[in-house]
């Protein structure tokens, strides 16, 4: 048995995501507590991510626990976490992955099909924003930040007729029944490792890395290993209109990508390619590749 504490942001999703993770690691036996912090990424909600520092913003404070001992683990939404993690950091488990589908969400409209040429649908995803233009370029896309509660609130509230969010976010906290629709990835290509969950530790903790072992879901991993090659050869920050998303048929990891110019409705190149993969470097590999067809079609 081990006493650990794992850091985690304060929003509600946040919390059920680090409780799930110290249930797992208390049914083995562990005793675990939670260090809730507020970053910087939720503080900051007036101005979207890419122009204030990125995606890394949700994460900086909790690594900054895990360097001074405050904190043995950290629990994020993998898509929230950067490409490279800094030099003493290790993404040491990824657990089994929910929806990784985006959601439409409205209080007027039953259906996606059903909103009206100019409706306001809300999001801060520069990925979103280019798949809802190809889709639908005569809506208007409008800023939404905050947590997943405080954009529901916005949106009943009136600001807006719809806006879009994981699924995954959703049903972890019991909101299924808001989700009007879901859409498939051939119409909104998620983002690398939407609706997985991945924990962070030191590389030098490797007794942390052994009590998480167990909870690892490899084919998940592999997944996402792929979609965030993608991203990490293209640059990818949240800064970059860019979707990647992989599943297994069969035997093989069949892995999509897209990217779209912010400048230009309705431009998007999408690439993918399939391989039989075995470990994580096959998967980054594969994700490599995409990425390389990616420029070729004009991605930039």
């Amino acid at each position: 048995m081990s006493q650990f504490t794992i850091a985690t942001r304060e929003s509600r999703l946040a919390l059920w995501q680090a409780e799930h993770v110290q249930a797992l690691l208390a049914q083995r036996g562990h005793q675990v507590a939670l260090l809730g912090m507020t970053t910087r990424g939720d503080q900051i909600l007036d101005r979207s991510l890419s122009k204030v520092g990125g995606k890394g913003l949700f994460v900086k404070e909790l690594e900054v626990a895990l360097e001074e001992g405050r904190a043995d683990l950290a629990v994020h939404s993998l898509k929230d976490v950067p490409m490279d993690l800094p030099p003493g950091f290790v993404l040491a488990c990824v657990l089994e992955r929910e929806d990784p589908r985006d959601a439409f969400v409205s209080t007027r409209y039953a259906q996606w099909s059903e909103l009206p040429q100019g409706a306001v649908v809300g999001t801060s995803s520069l990925r979103r924003t280019v798949l809802l233009r190809a889709l639908r370029p005569d809506l208007r896309i409008e800023p939404l930040r905050g947590n997943l509660d405080t954009r529901l609130r916005k949106l009943d509230d009136g600001g807006y007729d719809a806006i879009v969010l994981a699924a995954a976010g959703l049903k972890r906290l019991g909101l299924a029944s808001r989700i009007r629709r879901i859409f498939e990835p051939s119409e909104m290509l998620p983002a690398a490792g939407q609706g997985a969950l991945g924990i962070e530790t030191r590389s030098e903790r490797p007794e942390v890395a052994a009590a998480l072992a167990p909870f690892a879901h490899q084919s998940t991993w592999l997944c996402v290993a792929a979609e965030r090659a993608v991203s990490r050869s293209m640059g990818g920050s949240c800064s970059m209109p860019l979707a990647a998303h992989a599943h297994f048929d069969g035997e093989y990891l069949q892995l999509q990508a897209a990217w779209g110019d912010p400048d230009q409705a309705g431009v998007l190149v999408r690439a993918r390619g399939a391989g039989v993969i075995a470990d994580l470097e096959q998967a980054a590999a594969l994700g490599e590749a995409v990425a390389a067809r990616l420029r070729a079609g004009g991605a930039h």
